[in-house]
């Protein structure tokens, strides 16, 4: 019977492993080479960076869509200010008109100029 090493660990025996540590170390069956590091590490960080700019791009389209909110809150406010001075004014006239002191006027004889 023959013992044969394959590559998926390591005996104890090789690595002159002590005491209470691991006695098995597993190999990766893939060999990358230094180039096909270089592609992954570029790889992951143009996915990260792809990954910021969305959630930047969200946050700038939250920005601009507040700030329309913003805007339309101003142009009702000013709507809002101008109907209620209209109101007041109108309510005022017809006010005044419909008082018991107006009722109780009664329209002048005559008038004269002081000169």
């Amino acid at each position: 019977m023959s013992y044969q090493q394959n590559n998926y660990y390591t005996s104890r025996r090789q690595q002159n492993w002590s005491r209470n540590q691991n006695t098995t170390r597993y190999v990766s069956a893939i060999k990358l080479g230094p180039v096909a590091h270089t592609v992954l590490i570029a790889l992951m960080i143009t996915v990260l960076g792809l990954i910021y700019l969305t959630q930047a791009t969200r946050a700038t389209g939250y920005d601009y869509e507040s700030q329309r909110i913003n805007s339309q809150i101003a142009e009702l406010n000013e709507e809002k200010a101008d109907l209620q001075i209209e109101n007041a004014r109108l309510t005022a006239l017809e006010t005044i008109k419909n008082s018991a002191v107006a009722r109780e006027m009664t329209a002048p004889a005559s008038t004269a100029f002081v000169e």
